[in-house]
């Protein structure tokens, strides 16, 4: 039995006989690379893809933030509570101030209290138009028990 050549030796004998052989090297890693999606097209392809990814990340957080951040045209509505009186075990009078731009109609919810800080009585107060932007409100609010205070829970245009 002849003694056997190594790969190297082969691919040798062959390159010098003018044959044009590929290194079993070069061959098995070619191979591994395919196999295991390691080509150049499969590199470009991820390159477009997070390219692409990253153009919709930006136009996507550009929308948002005209969207929101600039999209300034809902008049701010503010109310302050100014303060209470209790008028008896069953009605709570509550005092409070409203900003609001010239012209529009607002509603606000007025509610009553008691220790435990759980709604006793509310009521919801249509409040009309109006050339001033800053006004001062008072209205009694009935309730089911004893109160303890009274706030103005919320306001927003009609």
């Amino acid at each position: 039995m002849p003694p056997r050549e190594s790969a190297d030796a082969a691919a040798e004998d062959a390159v010098l006989d003018g044959a044009t052989a590929a290194r079993p090297e070069s061959i098995a890693a070619s191979d591994l690379a395919g196999r295991y999606g390691r080509t150049p097209a499969r590199r470009r392809r991820d390159r477009f893809v997070l390219i692409g990814a990253a153009i919709a990340f930006a136009v996507v957080l550009v929308s948002w933030v005209v969207w929101a951040g600039l999209d300034g045209s809902k008049p701010l509505v503010q109310a302050t509570d100014l303060g209470h009186e209790l008028l008896d075990t069953r009605a709570v009078e509550v005092t409070w101030r409203l900003s609001v731009p010239s012209g529009n109609a607002t509603a606000c919810i007025v509610q009553a209290y008691n220790e435990d800080f759980t709604v006793v009585g509310w009521k919801v107060v249509e409040i009309p138009a109006s050339d001033r932007p800053l006004r001062t409100f008072t209205e009694t609010v009935r309730t089911a028990q004893e109160a303890n205070t009274g706030l103005i829970s919320n306001c927003w245009l009609r």
